[in-house]
């Protein structure tokens, strides 16, 4: 019996899967999905539902919470005090500059630092991955400072470049650095000596070995260390903020902080979680366009 004509009802499939396909939210091929197994993470996709679903539940939760007053506002505000704030800061500004330039700024900090970390880290990692000179040089510096926090670098910041903006991006390269260099070493060192060889069969030379075989096989690995790094760099904004600055989110979580202004502090937590999934989702669809072939051996 042909199987691709029936009726959802009529393969069998779970209740719930059929609701899901009756109202759109899934396809009517995918009621019919093999049984997921750990580590099998082909077989997880279309979780757009659970997650808007996830996100409500937290919205509620919050919402019953100010209602019924279960966390003090000063501890946790309500989201109309919360959003009131927004639009009022989104309009009038906060310490001689909007929201808008908050954001920037932070945004700035963090991509300067995040592009100076790439930029070193990468060809670092590179070099440690195809070089045993290299990498008996550089490996015990690379996993020595790898799990310092970074903010226990801000007072030897603060001696070297000062207060200005420098040193805030600099405490970003540094929370970035040894980050792209693991991904960029791991990426080199994963790839199948098979590739290498079959590379040198057909005559390639080096500059074609590195950019045409190596480079494309790690991609995957420095994407992936990409998105760490970035997250990474988003949670040291506010330290280094703290660095005599006076603009970016950081710095109006930390002034807000001084005055008990707690709706402004879950505000910026709220508009820094936002922006960062943002980046996030973008360097995912990035990842997608540039890098067809990951998990395609």
């Amino acid at each position: 019996m042909n199987t691709q004509n029936q009726t959802p009802e009529q393969r069998g499939g779970h209740p719930l899967r059929v609701l899901l396909a009756k109202i759109g939210l899934v396809k009517v091929g995918e009621t019919e999905r093999k049984t997921v197994t750990f580590g099998d993470a082909s077989a997880v996709t279309g979780g757009k539902f659970w997650s808007i679903i996830s996100v409500a539940t937290l919205a509620v939760l919050w919402f019953v919470s100010s209602v019924n007053n279960w966390v003090p506002p000063v501890f946790w505000p309500s989201p109309e005090s919360v959003w009131a704030r927004f639009v009022d800061i989104l309009s009038g500004g906060y310490r001689n500059f909007t929201l808008l330039e908050h954001i920037g700024w932070s945004l700035y900090r963090i991509l300067m630092g995040f592009g100076l970390g790439c930029l070193v880290g990468i060809p670092l990692g590179f070099a440690m991955g195809l070089s045993r000179v290299m990498r008996g040089v550089f490996d015990p510096i690379v996993e020595f400072f790898r799990p310092i926090p970074p903010l226990a670098f801000i007072p030897l910041v603060i001696i070297w470049s000062g207060i200005g903006e420098r040193s805030k991006i600099l405490l970003l390269f540094l929370a970035a650095l040894w980050i792209m260099a693991l991904a960029a070493r791991a990426g080199v060192s994963s790839i199948k000596l098979s590739k290498i060889h079959a590379a040198y069969t057909l005559g390639v030379s080096r500059a074609q070995l590195l950019f045409r075989v190596i480079l494309p096989n790690a991609l995957p690995e420095i994407f992936t260390g990409m998105r760490v790094a970035m997250g990474v760099c988003w949670g040291t904004v506010v330290a280094a903020e703290l660095v005599a600055a006076e603009s970016g989110i950081g710095f109006m979580i930390m002034a807000a902080s001084k005055f008990l202004d707690t709706d402004i502090v879950v505000m910026g937590v709220i508009i820094i979680g936002v922006i960062g999934y943002g980046i996030d989702i973008l360097m995912r669809k990035l990842e997608a366009r540039l890098i067809p072939w990951k998990g395609k051996g």
